[in-house]
């Protein structure tokens, strides 16, 4: 598997963030929904990466979204049905915080779902060492999502009270 920088406009990743985006229509009311579609992930101050196999099928995507200096947010993480399950999430994961860290980044943030849909992502971010944290950036606080943050710098602790949303049980 290779990770790399690619362009979110790209014929297969348009299929695949298409996919994304119906997914999170489909579980998430559209309030709720914070999906960025191919031309967002093309704007300045995001950086893309694609996951693909040794014959150039792709695997998965991430972006990483400049907050400030030190501060960003992944977003767009998604890998191919035909992938799950194998790995594909972790290495580029992986591969996206090793890059923010190496460009400087201290905190990374990110939002994702609180419904059953989002189980497994919760856990790869929370195995990954993300924790509960409040809104960040533009974010409120909302039933429908769950935000993380991981400190690049050092061990992080997790937020508690009020602002920091639990997933759904």
């Amino acid at each position: 598997m290779t990770i790399s920088p690619d362009e979110p406009t790209a014929p297969d990743v348009l299929t695949l963030l298409g996919e994304h985006l119906t997914d999170m229509y489909a579980t998430s009311p559209a309030e709720s929904v914070h999906a960025l579609d191919p031309s967002a992930l093309a704007a300045p101050g995001i950086r893309f990466w694609t996951a693909r196999d040794s014959s150039g099928a792709l695997l998965g995507c991430a972006a990483l979204k400049e907050l400030g200096p030190t501060d960003s947010e992944l977003t767009s993480m998604r890998t191919t049905t035909a992938a799950r399950g194998q790995g594909v999430g972790a290495a580029v994961l992986a591969h996206v915080l090793a890059a923010a860290a190496g460009r400087g980044v201290r905190t990374v943030h990110l939002e994702t779902g609180t419904q059953d849909y989002f189980a497994p992502a919760r856990r790869l971010y929370e195995r990954a060492g993300f924790v509960p944290c409040p809104p960040f950036a533009d974010y409120v606080l909302d039933p429908h999502s769950v935000f993380y943050r991981l400190s690049l710098t050092a061990p992080d602790v997790p937020a508690t009270g009020p602002t920091a949303a639990r997933p759904a049980s």
